[in-house]
């Protein structure tokens, strides 16, 4: 059987896809996963002839799947060479491969793109102490920037997603992908950490009305963050092992909320 080599015209739809469409039918619920898929799909409808190659190839891309869009670019590239490579018949690539890769990078390359991009080329970009030149030279400089850098990030993921199944597969690929999944779900615990925060406002009052029991310093002086990191794990418990959708996990944080403020363990801060 003739090796299977992907178009330059079929690279760049998916590109183009990708560019356009990262952020198509975007929820909370699948973030940026069918954009993935739109990504995907010209590759894999030239990658394989019937329907049901297709459509058994396109199901290892509705993972959940959200990144910085712009240097996350790579990523696609990198799982078009591996795509290229399964369609070859390599079977040292497979769905778990893919998706280990995939949710591996897409928390550090998040973190990179976010500091690069939204930290630091947006707001040099837009300092233009008031003049009409910023908003101009930022609309210029980002378009170009962005449009050149995904272009060339995501070509450059492609060869190295070639290149890159001698790397995965062998004595090596455990632990490269092990070393990977890990650096990504720190970054998941540090984000948890630090833009979650739960605690709670219930503390008992003697009959002279002065406080004896403050249940947060005491929670605070054991575990500090120890309901944050209870919430955290009671999601991930849901959605990991009773297979909850992220929908239904909100709602039922809504719930708990709701019902904890009626009864005083919850204190929402509001004043009328």
């Amino acid at each position: 059987m003739a090796e299977k080599k992907l178009s330059k015209k079929a690279l760049n739809k998916s590109f183009r896809n990708w560019y356009y469409g990262h952020l198509t039918c975007f929820s909370q619920e699948h973030m940026q996963t069918f954009g993935y898929l739109c990504a995907m799909l010209p590759l894999v409808e030239e990658l394989y002839e019937t329907k049901e190659e297709q459509k058994k190839a396109m199901d290892t891309y509705t993972a959940f799947f959200n990144t910085e869009p712009q240097v996350g670019s790579v990523i696609v590239g990198i799982t078009a060479g591996l795509e290229e490579a399964r369609a070859n018949g390599n079977e040292d690539v497979d769905s778990e491969t893919i998706n280990g890769l995939r949710a591996g990078l897409m928390g550090p390359i998040a973190g990179i793109g976010d500091s690069l991009l939204v930290g630091t080329l947006i707001p040099i970009g837009l300092s233009s102490g008031g003049s009409i030149v910023g908003p101009i030279f930022y609309i210029v400089a980002w378009n170009l920037i962005v449009t050149l850098g995904m272009r060339f990030l995501y070509f450059k993921g492609y060869e190295l997603g070639g290149k890159a199944v001698d790397v995965l597969v062998g004595e090596q690929a455990t632990a490269i992908r092990e070393a990977v999944v890990t650096l990504g779900t720190m970054v998941v615990g540090s984000v948890a950490a630090t833009w979650v925060s739960v605690t709670t406002s219930f503390h008992l009052v003697n009959d002279a009305g002065e406080e004896f029991l403050n249940l947060q310093k005491q929670l605070d002086s054991v575990y500090p963050g120890c309901l944050t990191a209870a919430v955290v794990i009671f999601c991930w418990w849901l959605m990991a092992k009773k297979k909850v959708s992220p929908v239904i996990t909100m709602l039922i944080l809504v719930a708990v909320a709701f019902v904890g403020v009626l009864v005083g363990f919850f204190n929402p801060g509001l004043q009328y």
